[in-house]
Parts: structure tokens; sequence; C-alpha cells
């Protein structure tokens, strides 16, 4: 089994991303800005344990296996569906232990049809 080597997007290219509907509002794949291929995806979870009500984002290609994750506040009001919700937090400690094996699974959830999330404001 070959390990997959995966590397930050670059400033500009977050910025790039950052750019047009965010994936709150359009959650499905979008261009990579570092290879072109139509294959950055994105998940999105509010920490239970968090201080303050925050989002965790992640953000990756599957093509060529960069990625970006950032913390934001919890938008008020805003819902959305969680495939990770499921697990203990046990499982899910074990599961973020490694980012390769934690983006290889939210990959498996995007192939199945449990991601993309969806979203709404309460």
């Amino acid at each position: 089994m070959s390990t997959v080597s995966w590397s930050s997007f670059t400033g500009d290219q977050v910025a790039a991303l950052a750019q047009g509907e965010s994936f709150l509002a359009a959650p499905g794949e979008r261009d990579c800005p570092a290879c072109g291929s139509h294959s950055v995806r994105a998940y999105v979870n509010a920490p239970e344990n968090a201080r303050r009500p925050t989002l965790v984002s992640y953000v990756w290609c599957r093509s060529c296996h960069r990625f970006v994750g950032t913390r934001a506040k919890h938008p008020e009001g805003l819902v959305f569906s969680d495939p990770l919700a499921l697990l203990s937090a046990a499982e899910r400690r074990e599961l973020e232990r490694s980012l390769v094996g934690f983006l290889a699974h939210l990959d498996e959830l995007w192939e199945s049809g449990a991601l993309p999330q969806t979203f709404t404001a309460a």
C-alpha cells in the first residue's frame, strides 16, 4: 500500500478557494486552484468541547492532495448534517489521529454519498 503525501495549499490558493460562493452555500466539489481538477471537497464540524461556538473546516483536493483546515465562529442558527456525529468520542479521536486517514475516510463518505453536507439556517 503506497502512502499518499499531502501538503498545504499556499496562501494564494487559500485566497482563491475563498472566492465565489462559500462551501456552506454551495457544498459540492469545486475547481482546485493548485491542479485545476474539479475535486476540491469540504467538511465542517462543530466540536462539542469548544469553549465558544466554533466551526472547524477541512478543505482538500482529492486529486493533488493539498488541504487547509480552519477554525471560525459558528454562525448562529447554522444547522448542518454530519455523518461523523454517530461516532463516539473515542471513535472520533481515533479517526482524527491521522490527517491522511481522516481525509481518506472523508473521501469514502463523499464516494458513498454521505457527503457533501447539507446546511440550513435555523
